[in-house]
């Protein structure tokens, strides 16, 4: 063997001996045993006028033990990213079986008063959607693992303001009492938050009384909200002229108003004829 061979040889097993004493830094590898996933699912929490809880399910098997760390991820709504996230999730990867892991997420799918109004007058369903990566780790290597999970919700509806009921009792020739039921009718599968419900009622062309009801109130999924309205037509409160208006039998009257909650303003105007029933 020539000199140069021999002192080759000697520099190599220096530089070996070198790093067996000191630690050689090295690449990050990907686990020995990569994880994979199995299945997954995005589930609708909670949903509202204008925001969502959704929840992510994923199942993963890996033949190695190993940790999923957390999960790096975007809420989509029809494409468009709302809101960026990650979720520690510190769950041990049991070798060869099947491990559960899973977070929520909540943002607002609605973002402007004309968006809501938007999405009502379409109609139809949005899909949201899960997806980024699940970081699992093993020793010093480290893995990402893809997801994407979309789940189709009904979209939020605007409610609508109606008149339920009405009546008017004739308590003398100068006076009336009207009793009005004002109706918010919830069309969504979910509560309907409310700000207040303001009212303002007319008789014959004539402003009587004003206020607001339903202050921080909320209505059933499904269902109809039921709000009394009380009006005396009387001298004072419509005029000299009110015993002949009174004497006709039917009165000619007009409501109107605003609905308001998170993101939504309802306008309404309602008119009719009531029929006037007999003194009580």
């Amino acid at each position: 063997m020539s000199s140069v061979m021999r002192k080759t040889s000697l520099v190599v097993q220096l530089a070996a001996l070198v790093c067996l004493g000191l630690g050689c830094a090295s690449a990050p590898s990907r686990p020995s045993a990569s994880a994979s996933l199995t299945g997954q699912q995005t589930s609708v929490e909670s949903q509202g006028l204008t925001e969502a809880t959704l929840r992510f399910g994923a199942q993963l098997e890996s033949a190695g033990p190993g940790m999923v760390e957390r999960a790096d991820y975007e809420l989509v709504s029809d494409g468009k990213v709302l809101k960026k996230g990650s979720a520690r999730l510190e769950t041990a990867l049991q070798p060869g079986a099947a491990t559960e892991v899973s977070f929520e997420e909540k943002a607002a799918y609605v973002q402007s008063p004309e968006d809501l109004a938007r999405l009502s007058a379409q109609g139809g369903t949005v899909l949201l959607a899960l997806r980024g990566v699940l970081v699992v780790r093993s020793g010093d290597s480290e893995q990402q693992v893809p997801f994407a999970a979309s789940r189709a919700v009904r979209v939020p509806r605007l409610p609508t303001v109606v008149v339920e009921e009405l009546d008017g009792a004739r308590y003398s020739a100068e006076e009336v009492q009207l009793n009005l039921r004002l109706g918010i009718r919830n069309p969504n599968p979910f509560p309907l938050k409310l700000d207040g419900l303001t009212w303002q009622v007319a008789v014959a062309g004539k402003a009587l009384d004003s206020g607001t009801l339903a202050q921080a109130d909320s209505v059933d999924a499904s269902a109809t909200g039921v709000y009394p309205v009380e009006v005396a037509v009387t001298k004072d409160s419509w005029g000299p002229e009110v015993k002949s208006l009174i004497s006709r039998g039917i009165l000619p009257y007009g409501v109107t108003g605003e609905l308001t909650g998170p993101l939504m303003r309802v306008p309404y105007s309602l008119t009719g004829e009531v029929k006037l029933n007999v003194s009580r």
